[in-house]
């Protein structure tokens, strides 16, 4: 008993810090200014269209719901970080778009099995530290016949490469906890859904990013918005040597993925949608 109180009590402490994560910076801007055509891209594949209840996890700012709910569509907007919700409410105001947003956990969903007819997730339930109930979630509020999509960063792509690059200045990860960018590995998304799931389709797509001139411009925006990239630059505050040394390996890789004719990056995703079985 008292061990499934620890267990209990670490998870807690896990998502409260990754709660806080997310809300330090301005992960808004980066949804806004840098990666808006991922959203109505994930909605686009999902296919969704008015009279359907839409569920998106990890929706952050509304980058996906918004587009989805401007479809017609019945759309609650989950996420674990209520700034970011509060966020997202302003600018669905701003845009005309009606919609519910509500703070949850994707490990723990609060809505009923087969709540939903499309679970969707752009690049927000890749970052929860437990892939396999995460995905059990999303298939579990999904109803028979209906869509699970995805979109995430591929290990390969910038996003991928850059987890990779402030990995040995990062904290330990917590016990148990998976990288991000899996997610965006087709056959470890394959095994998390498995044969619940059919009709998979799985593709590689690059999203054209063009809100930088140079790659210390890139790397400087993400320190001041970025959590994942502030909370490392936090652990490291007090060496000087490491930060410097952080600094230089980000823009390098920022350097190798601009196009070497014009001010434009380019950052794979993985976009995959399936079938919920019957």
């Amino acid at each position: 008993m008292s061990r499934l109180i620890e267990d209990v009590d670490a998870d807690r402490e896990l998502k409260t810090k990754h709660r806080a994560m997310w809300s330090m910076g301005d992960y808004p801007a980066v949804a806004a200014e840098v990666i808006p055509a991922t959203g109505p891209r994930l909605v686009e594949a999902c296919g969704v269209h008015a009279g359907q209840r839409v569920l998106d996890v990890g929706a952050g700012s509304g980058n996906a719901a918004i587009p989805a709910a401007l479809t017609g569509a019945q759309v609650v907007a989950s996420d674990l970080a209520p700034e970011l919700l509060e966020v997202g409410r302003r600018n669905a105001e701003a845009q005309g778009a009606t919609l519910e947003w509500q703070e949850a956990d994707a490990e723990a969903l609060p809505y009923a099995d087969g709540e939903f007819d499309v679970v969707m997730s752009c690049v927000g339930v890749m970052f929860a530290p437990h892939h396999q109930a995460s995905a059990d979630e999303l298939v579990r509020v999904c109803c028979p016949g209906g869509t699970i999509g995805l979109l995430s960063w591929t290990p390969e792509g910038f996003i991928g490469q850059m987890f990779a690059t402030m990995k040995p200045y990062a904290p330990p990860p917590p016990p148990g906890a998976q990288p991000p960018p899996l997610w965006g590995d087709e056959s470890h998304v394959r095994s998390l859904l498995g044969d619940r799931v059919t009709d998979v389709v799985a593709r590689k797509e690059m999203l054209t990013v063009d809100r930088f001139a140079s790659p210390v411009e890139m790397r400087e925006f993400f320190k001041l918005t970025y959590g994942p990239t502030m909370a490392v630059y936090r652990n490291i505050a007090d060496d000087p040597a490491k930060v410097e040394a952080l600094d230089r390996e980000l823009a390098d890789l920022a350097a190798r993925h601009f196009a070497p004719t014009e001010p434009t990056m380019g950052w794979e995703y993985l976009l995959l949608t399936a079938v919920r079985q019957g």
